[in-house]
């Protein structure tokens, strides 16, 4: 069985849908697991409802608007009276009633039962446009598959019930469902976290052994670097699971960083892919390191520079780190490069729910800190070692890191 994924730039409207259809005949649609996004910006859009209702805000208004951007996308692709039409009111009705009767308090929980649906609804009109296209699927609900902690909007899986649940699939069959969610053990919705799309179809891939995965882009492939970022970067046709994963880490947005674990762990074929120009070869990664290394560019954005100093002088030891570590593990924030001396520790860090206030806020009281928000860390990958100086033009740097062949630097 071969484990298809299409973002939501494929279907952010009625043409996407269909080009999606088009993919779909080219390449083949026999035994397919195909996990598809929320459409366009939908996930942003639902946040914003989020946001309303705990500020006590006109969440419906916001509701209504996207409900009606759905029904658009269905204009374009259905005849009047068709039943997609209810579902859609349906999956809307759930949202606005969930809000209407929730009590919990706990922001993380409402976003992933609100934030959810978009999944729910593109894989609903993906499904069903393609059985009018002849393209025969059942469409699954994907938390009655991937089972998770109750860890809301950064779920971890339970492998062995997942798998479990998975194996039920006739793979003779093809089925279409939602990438980024999950369940708990008491059924609500848990979201494996933003832009976990692909994870979820890295999920479905290791469960069913599928003899490939193939994520759908709107670029050629894995890039040396991010086109609207980088002049002259060129496509990498072939790479290793462990370069891949080097380069999700430092932030190369093309693949999420969950996502090659679980398919280097059964050796599964993992192909990037132009859904616009699906004929050509686009990147393959595999267990392959005989591939040519050609230096790459990533720039990661939105981070956070933290510095903490003793302030009796002593030395940064085990115990410092221990407790540090802890408090950034509590907060859900990644440190994306660390460097350290004998009485300082220097961070650059990824605070996607804002807890980095509160973190100094405590590591204040025993140490001195200092923050900056607004930080870039930019990496260059098989780095021309002879030829580094031109990096650091034109930049503030605020710390630098010097690997074999790869150059890291924090800027402001």
């Amino acid at each position: 069985m071969k484990v298809f994924k299409f973002g939501g730039a494929s279907v952010k409207d009625a043409e996407g849908v269909k080009n999606v259809a088009r993919v779909l005949k080219n390449q083949g649609f026999e035994q397919c697991m195909l996990v598809v996004s929320a459409m366009g910006k939908t996930t942003n859009a639902l946040e914003i409802v989020v946001e309303n209702y705990f500020a006590k805000g006109d969440y419906k208004a916001q509701t209504t608007q996207i409900k009606q951007a759905h029904i658009d996308v269905a204009k374009g692709l259905f005849p009047e009276g068709h039943t997609i039409y209810g579902d859609i009111e349906e999956f809307f009705y759930d949202i606005e009633s969930f809000l209407r009767r929730n009590k919990s308090p706990n922001y993380n929980f409402v976003y992933d039962q609100v934030v959810s649906c978009g999944e729910m609804i593109s894989s609903r009109i993906l499904s069903e446009y393609l059985v009018q296209e002849k393209l025969i699927n059942t469409w699954l609900d994907a938390r009655d598959y991937i089972k998770t902690d109750v860890g809301y909007r950064e779920g971890e899986v339970d492998w062995k019930l997942t798998e479990e649940n998975v194996k039920q699939l006739n793979t003779k069959y093809s089925f279409v469902t939602q990438g980024f969610i999950g369940s708990d053990a008491n059924n609500f919705t848990v979201t494996l976290g933003r832009e976990g799309s692909d994870y979820s179809a890295a999920i479905f891939a290791y469960c069913l052994d599928a003899e490939q995965m193939t994520i759908w882009k709107d670029v050629p492939g894995v890039m040396t670097g991010d086109p609207r970022k980088f002049d002259q970067v060129e496509l990498l046709a072939d790479i290793s699971y462990e370069e891949a994963i080097e380069m999700a880490y430092y932030g190369a947005s093309v693949i999420h960083p969950k996502t090659l674990q679980p398919l280097k762990q059964k050796s599964i074929p993992f192909f990037v892919k132009s859904f616009i120009e699906d004929d050509k070869p686009g990147t393959k990664v595999s267990e392959d390191i005989n591939y040519p290394r050609k230096e790459s560019y990533i720039l990661k954005e939105n981070q956070t520079f933290m510095t903490i100093e003793t302030r009796d002088f002593s030395f940064i030891a085990e115990d410092h780190m221990s407790f540090i570590f802890g408090l950034l593990s509590k907060f859900k924030i990644k440190v994306s490069l660390i460097q350290n001396t004998a009485i300082s520790l220097a961070l650059c860090l990824e605070d996607k729910f804002k807890n980095s206030g509160r973190l100094n806020e405590i590591l204040s009281e025993k140490f001195k800190t200092h923050l900056v928000p607004d930080v870039a860390l930019f990496t260059v990958r098989n780095a021309n070692m002879n030829d580094v100086e031109k990096f650091y033009e034109n930049k503030n740097v605020l710390m630098e890191q010097l690997a074999v062949n790869t150059l890291q630097m924090v800027t402001k």
